[in-house]
């Protein structure tokens, strides 16, 4: 019987769990996040890394895909023309492990979800007032 395997702490630990193929994917979209947004908070939720600026957004692999989950269903909207030859499901963006990441859209995502959430922490203090 397979034991299963303990759920991950940290981003090192889940990428260091996830198959070799695709580890490099799951490591270059860290580091384009990271640059990208500095402030950004690095935390394990759901069970996968995610980058926590006014909640940004997470990294994950499925069987076939490393995945960009979004959390914004408007950003795609946004990119439509970008992403209409990747693979799409809600809001989440798959990337085949082989394939050469496309970093400007990458970049172009975490600006986007990051202006997207500070307007949201200003509206909800202004609120608050």
């Amino acid at each position: 019987m397979k034991k299963a395997a303990e759920a991950p702490g940290t981003v090192d630990e889940y990428i260091a769990q996830q198959a070799p193929a695709f580890r490099p994917q799951l490591e270059k979209l860290r580091t384009i996040i990271k640059s990208e947004l500095p402030d950004a908070k690095e935390m394990m939720s759901y069970g996968v890394p995610c980058f926590h600026y006014y909640m940004l957004m997470a990294i994950g692999v499925t069987k076939k895909y490393c995945s960009l989950y979004a959390m914004s269903p408007p950003l795609l909207k946004q990119l439509k023309a970008d992403i209409k030859d990747l693979k799409i499901t809600g809001s989440t963006i798959h990337f085949e492990p082989d394939d050469a990441l496309p970093e400007q859209l990458i970049r172009k995502a975490v600006a986007f979800r990051a202006k997207q959430n500070e307007e949201k922490a200003s509206a909800k203090k202004k609120k608050a007032k």
